[in-house]
């Protein structure tokens, strides 16, 4: 019998389908390729707009999502934008979050402990003196992230705080922010 029998759903994470999902990418390795993809396009000033829809994930284009996930960017008006949206930096901030929450959500039902509620706090600490040019030691990005966490289960707080390290140790947007990603840039001009 599989795993998938002795489990039900848990925190809102379909526990059966996620031990489905692992079964099926032990049997087939290639299923765990997946592409994700983002159209941004200017607007005015700084503030531009991207649409997210489809990928390429468990082997074919996903459909699921009939209308795109629309989401508007500026830089707020002490930096000369419109204020129409978060700033792009905002947004990494956002995404080391929500990565972080999502895996202690699948990662707590898979282990059957029940979340009451999470709550994570996230500061970014940026110096634009880099972005605007004016210093070359400075770098253009964070100069650091923190991420603090409250968080209330049926689980000793040890248990508790195993769930948070084990979802920083398998999330994705914690990796790609300490260990970097090649980011290539192609131009096309017309």
């Amino acid at each position: 019998m599989g795993t998938t029998a002795k489990r039900t759903p848990l925190n809102g994470v379909d526990t059966p389908t996620l031990f489905a999902t692992l079964d099926a990418v032990r049997a087939q390795p290639e299923l765990a390729e997946f592409q994700f993809r983002a159209v941004n396009r200017w607007v005015s000033g700084t503030h531009n707009r991207s649409e997210i829809q489809g990928f390429y994930g468990a082997g074919q284009e996903d459909v699921s999502r009939t209308e795109p996930f629309t989401y508007d960017s500026d830089h707020p008006k002490v930096l000369v934008g419109g204020g129409n949206g978060p700033a792009p930096v905002e947004y990494l901030l956002h995404a080391i979050a929500s990565c972080l929450t999502s895996g202690l959500a699948n990662i707590a039902a898979a282990r059957g402990v029940q979340l009451n509620w999470v709550e994570a706090i996230v500061v970014g600490d940026i110096n634009l003196l880099g972005i605007l040019g004016m210093s070359e030691e400075v770098r253009n990005g964070y100069q650091g992230i923190s991420v603090s966490f409250r968080i209330s289960g049926d689980a000793p707080d040890d248990v508790l705080r195993g769930l948070i390290e084990q979802s920083r140790r398998r999330s994705a947007v914690y990796d790609v922010f300490t260990n970097g990603v090649p980011v290539a840039i192609d131009v096309t001009t017309e």
